[in-house]
């Protein structure tokens, strides 16, 4: 993969723009490579330089990569004053539900389509989703669509008012696990040990939820990149984004190895061997 400067806007010339249409809908999602489908969501404030970057990673893996435009300025680098004012809209649109345990956003059923969508084009045993942050909790809502199989949570932040809330509805969350044990699948989970949005409690709550089937990694602040962006180094202001910004591209690094991880359980899973780059 060619390296890009994660200080500069990414024109994602290398993905093919789609506005795509389901349930009524219509969103641009930005499609690339070939194989089994797996679906990126962009943690806040959206499609950054460093979220693309991961998509390269999972395309380059031998996947088919749909990437969703949820919110923000894609492609962006993330921007403090511009990304509180995507983070403000985002919490008060009808699509999520930031503020809200024990209840599902209404974009998850369109993920849910897309899901399908990406199985019908990309074939194989199912399709692979990644939540990051404000998303991080969308692909286990996705496992109410038998084709999702490979869910991985990366620090899932939602709801913000409830360090140990889920944001899932208490029916949808029992038949997601249901699903999990009758299928013998997991749920792959991750986070810095001192991430202040995405806290220890909500990991247990998982774990109390879901059992042995939600796998939880937690990373080591000290492995946290700290050159960032100003989003991230003004607003976030703590070891938070596992795979993108916060991730230190070095061999050997604990966030090299998550999305090593990643990109295998993703394999493992649809039934494709990782690519070496």
């Amino acid at each position: 993969m060619t390296k890009r400067n994660m200080n500069e806007d990414d024109p994602l010339d290398d993905f093919d723009a789609r506005q795509i249409t389901l349930d009524g809908v219509t969103k641009k999602v930005y499609v690339t490579g070939s194989g089994p489908g797996v679906i990126v969501m962009t943690e806040m404030p959206g499609i950054s330089p460093h979220v693309a970057r991961f998509s390269r990673w999972v395309r380059d893996a031998g996947f088919t990569v749909y990437m969703p435009s949820l919110f923000g300025r894609d492609g962006a680098v993330p921007d403090a004053e511009e990304g509180v004012a995507v983070f403000k809209r985002a919490c008060v649109s009808a699509e999520f539900r930031a503020f809200a345990a024990n209840e599902s956003s209404p974009v998850t059923a369109w993920l849910r389509a897309l899901a399908r969508l990406a199985h019908q084009e990309c074939g194989g045993p199912g399709v692979g989703a990644i939540g990051m942050c404000f998303t991080g909790n969308f692909a286990l809502t996705m496992m109410l669509e038998p084709a999702m199989l490979a869910p991985v949570l990366s620090q899932p932040t939602l709801p913000l008012n409830d360090p140990g809330g889920i944001e899932m509805a208490p029916g949808e969350l029992v038949a997601v696990k249901q699903r999990l044990d009758r299928e013998d699948l997991t749920v792959l989970a991750y986070r810095f040990k001192g991430d202040r949005f995405c806290t220890a409690q909500r990991f247990a709550a998982y774990a109390e939820a879901l059992g042995e089937r939600f796998v939880a990694r937690e990373l080591p602040d000290s492995a946290a990149n700290r050159e960032t962006p100003p989003f991230f180094a003004k607003v976030v202001g703590s070891p938070h984004s596992v795979v993108t910004a916060h991730l230190i591209d070095e061999a050997g690094q604990p966030t090299v190895a998550a999305r090593d991880e990643i990109l295998a359980f993703f394999a493992q899973r649809l039934g494709r061997l990782a690519q070496q780059e």
